[in-house]
């Protein structure tokens, strides 16, 4: 397997003041290849959010290593686009200017930005709506926004926590496709955080499990379904036999989890 991405023996320990360090996330080894498409299931506060935040450079590992392309993270990087639940984009910017604001922090000049921007727009749907401001926007729109900001920027890696747990259902399956349908054109890597058992075995190419705190990977499973995908293929055998199975695990994750709330 050609890896872009390996992680080796990242833990993550927390300290606080008067009481026992929190350990978030046991020593961690994960390989991501070249257009891997890797979804994180787990029950809540298992690491996968401080693992993403990790290989983003936003948070720091207390072990352990973290390599793109063989060279170690320290920090935050325009080779790594980030996805959030929340939209995070800039309220008094318009769409595209939100889209734009990666290139100009890189020096691009104006024209570029715009032809870079307009073509992102037109690829997730935004095309028309270039001068509205986020206010203006739903939910899917200001997401495809955020979207579009971060693969503008041409990264290395797709980094995406829960970003469609804030949408209605349709909205949300919608936006899977879309994203699908960009990864397939635009042959990204990608990490991505989710609670939705559904969401995990639709998108992915690969499909880790993560345990209860201190989290660990307990489960590393390839999803074989064909490209394109089209939300018919939830109806199908294969796709329930996959989807009972990683609930089950998670299932036990997640009563774990309780246990130790406990």
């Amino acid at each position: 397997m050609n890896s872009i991405l390996s992680i080796r023996g990242v833990s993550r320990q927390f300290e606080t003041a008067g009481r026992a360090p929190t350990v978030a996330l046991q020593a961690t080894d994960l390989d991501v290849a070249e257009n891997d498409f890797i979804t994180i299931l787990g029950p809540s506060g298992c690491g996968k959010s401080t693992l993403l935040r990790i290989v983003a450079g936003l948070d720091q590992q207390t072990t352990g290593e973290v390599l793109l392309d063989g060279k170690a993270i320290h920090g935050p990087g325009a080779d790594r686009g980030m996805v959030f639940q929340s939209y995070t984009l800039f309220p008094w910017l318009t769409v595209r200017d939100n889209v734009c604001f990666g290139l100009r922090e890189r020096g691009l000049a104006r024209d570029e930005q715009l032809d870079i921007a307009n073509s992102f727009l037109k690829k997730v749907g935004l095309t028309g709506f270039e001068n509205h401001f986020p206010k203006q926007l739903s939910g899917g729109m200001q997401q495809r926004t955020a979207l579009a900001r971060a693969l503008a920027n041409n990264p290395r890696m797709l980094l995406m926590d829960e970003p469609f747990g804030a949408l209605d259902h349709q909205t949300r399956e919608l936006m899977q496709e879309l994203l699908l349908g960009i990864w397939e054109a635009e042959r990204k890597t990608v990490l991505f955080v989710t609670h939705d058992i559904d969401e995990a075995v639709f998108v992915g190419s690969r499909v880790v499990v993560m345990s209860a705190r201190p989290g660990r990977i307990k489960l590393d499973r390839d999803i074989s379904f064909a490209h394109p995908r089209h939300y018919s293929i939830k109806t199908t055998t294969g796709f329930a036999k996959l989807k009972a199975e990683l609930t089950e695990q998670v299932r036990t994750e997640v009563i774990a989890a309780q246990k130790i709330a406990t």
